[in-house]
C-alpha cells in the first residue's frame, strides 16, 4: 500500500457506489458503525455481478481488501471515521462509479433517505457503467 486516507463520515451519509479500474483499497472503520456495501463488476468472475453487505464497527475492529473492479459504498449508522489504504496514487481516471440506489445492483441499504454527496447523487446507473464495459487489472 502507498498511501493511507481517513474518512469522516456523520450519521445517515452514504458514500458510494465507487469502483477503481486499477486500484485495490484495505478498509477499517476505526470509529462508528458503517454498513457496507460491494457488487462485483469483474466481467468473468466467478462471484460476477453478486451484491454482498455487512455491518461493520470499531467494537471488532477487522479489514477489507476491495480489489480493482469490485464497487464499493457505505452508509454511516453513526458517526463513522474508516482509515483506507490504497496500492497506487489516485488518478480522476481511475475511479468511476454508478447510482447508489440502482435496481440492477439491488444493494439492501438499511435506509432509503440517506444523505448523498453532490458527486454521488450524480453518478450514472449501473447499465450505463457495464455498457462502457470497463476492464480492471488485478
Amino acid at each position: 500500500m502507498v498511501q493511507s486516507n481517513l474518512s469522516f463520515s456523520r450519521a445517515g451519509v452514504l458514500r458510494g457506489m465507487h469502483f477503481h479500474r486499477r486500484q485495490s483499497d484495505y478498509w477499517c472503520v476505526i470509529d462508528g458503525t458503517a454498513f457496507v456495501a460491494l457488487v462485483d463488476l469483474r466481467s468473468g468472475s466467478p462471484t460476477e455481478r453478486a451484491v454482498w453487505s455487512e455491518t461493520f464497527d470499531s467494537g471488532r475492529l477487522r479489514g477489507l481488501y476491495v480489489p480493482p473492479g469490485v464497487a464499493h459504498g457505505f452508509y454511516a449508522v453513526t458517526d463513522v471515521r474508516l482509515q483506507y489504504l490504497v496500492d497506487r496514487p489516485f488518478t480522476s481516471d481511475d475511479e468511476s462509479g454508478f447510482a447508489w440506489d440502482d435496481p440492477d445492483a439491488s444493494v439492501p441499504w438499511p435506509t432509503s433517505d440517506p444523505v448523498i454527496s453532490d458527486r454521488d447523487s450524480s453518478n450514472p446507473s449501473l447499465a450505463d457503467v457495464l455498457a462502457e464495459a470497463p476492464t480492471f487489472s488485478s
